[in-house]
């Protein structure tokens, strides 16, 4: 699904979103997305669509999750230590 619309930036840099797009991707009011910049343009994608996007470019690993799990058990083992 691809396609090229024609959007206008206003006088307090907004632009609008045409109906017929934001029907497509269920888009409603309040709707969080992301704008991100690239030597090629801009993509404005869905938050959820962005971050599974980059959970996949790490290959799903739950980085945080893994960071704090690594960062518990040095803890417990200082503690042990002293």
């Amino acid at each position: 699904m691809s396609g090229t619309t024609s959007v206008v930036v206003g006088d307090k840099g907004r632009i609008v979103v045409p109906a017929e797009v934001r029907a497509r991707h269920n888009w409603a009011a309040g709707t969080e997305l992301i704008l991100v910049e690239t030597d090629e343009g801009l993509l404005l994608t869905e938050r959820s669509t962005a971050l599974r996007r980059v959970r996949a470019l790490v290959g799903g690993a739950p980085l945080v999750d893994d960071l704090l799990s690594e960062r518990r058990r040095e803890a417990e083992a200082e503690d042990a230590a002293t």
